[in-house]
């Protein structure tokens, strides 16, 4: 099943989608919004299904789904937890900080609080005041979970998530370093973040969603050109229950949670950085990673973080070469 919502007010209006991408009904006033399907999920999704059946066939009242029109799955949510999974990602932008990478990285993940008051929509241009800031998009994973006890294993979190999406989660790399410094973590240099068009039950997802993970390949485009396509599910250090578990340690966690991957990293089949695209390698999730590989190289970066005019896209094709989630289009204003 996938679901989608389509911009209207502050919260959207929760549409079911054919699986295609093609089309879209409306779920109706017993769940208008995203955030009211999940709150009574037991309830809801019988009937969300029953209409995804029907936008499928064609038997239910349908009009065309177009991206554009489409808000984040949750324009806002009440929570918002992105994790660090790949751990390949963190020592190489450590690295490029100059910072060193403690041996309870690979054991106990990382996890920073971002804004979610108010998401950025897949097509929604990145806004940017100052591009001494250092803008860079990060892709990744996401999922978004019902209610989660406090201390629930990552056996058990995995059952609880119902929907999984991409996400461009938005760096200002320039800013991190002083935030980081205060102790106090991100704030300033996380921006709102923008999710896909659609987000998509495991279940519809088959195959490529096991053990906690998604096994395709992340495709990032910058300016049209093809900068990363790093497999989601390799070198995942921590699967998505392992995920919810760590935020759920000492918290319950509230329908409509949103966890993220953190950006898709693979190393290189020598077990090192890995290469750029143009190079043969899968490229890379995000600029920081290529500048670090860059600064390894050539004793400088080369490739400048996104400036106004910049494009990025994002996105994740099924077997068949057809967009999952949709594609994460924005232009930086």
């Amino acid at each position: 099943m996938k679901l989608a919502s389509l911009r209207h007010g502050r919260d959207g209006k929760l549409v079911v989608v054919s699986d295609d991408l093609a089309w879209c009904t409306e779920a109706g006033p017993e769940v208008p919004t995203m955030q009211a399907a999940l709150d009574d999920w037991p309830r809801a999704e019988p009937r969300l299904r029953a209409l995804g059946e029907g936008v499928n066939a064609g038997s239910v009242l349908r009009e065309r789904f177009h991206e554009r029109e489409a808000a984040s799955p949750l324009p806002r949510a009440y929570q918002w937890a992105d994790g660090s999974a790949y751990v390949n990602h963190v020592a190489l932008v450590r690295q490029a900080r100059g910072a060193k990478m403690p041996e309870s990285f690979w054991t106990d993940p990382l996890m920073y609080q971002g804004g979610s008051d108010a998401f950025l929509g897949p097509r929604d241009a990145i806004p940017l005041k100052d591009e001494a800031w250092g803008c860079d998009f990060e892709a990744e994973v996401a999922v978004i979970v019902d209610d989660v006890e406090q201390g629930i294993s990552a056996n058990d979190a995995r059952e609880r998530i119902r929907l999984v999406m991409l996400v461009n989660d938005i760096s200002l790399r320039n800013l991190i370093p002083g935030e980081l410094e205060k102790g106090f973590g991100f704030f300033q240099s996380k921006p709102s973040s923008a999710f896909s068009p659609v987000a998509v039950t495991p279940d519809a997802l088959g195959d490529v969603w096991r053990e906690g993970k998604l096994h395709l390949p992340m495709l990032a485009a910058l300016n049209g050109a093809q900068f990363g396509r790093a497999n989601a599910g390799i070198d995942m250090t921590f699967d998505f229950g392992q995920l919810i578990a760590h935020a759920a340690k000492t918290r319950d966690l509230c329908a409509g949670t949103i966890i993220g991957s953190g950006t898709v990293s693979n190393r290189g089949p020598d077990g090192g950085p890995g290469k750029p695209v143009s190079e043969g390698g899968v490229g890379y999730s995000c600029i920081a990673e290529q500048r670090v590989i860059e600064t390894i190289q050539t004793g400088k970066p080369i490739t400048p973080f996104l400036k106004r005019g910049d494009r990025v896209e994002i996105d994740m094709l099924d077997a068949k070469r057809h967009s999952v989630f949709g594609r994460i289009d924005q232009v930086v204003g």
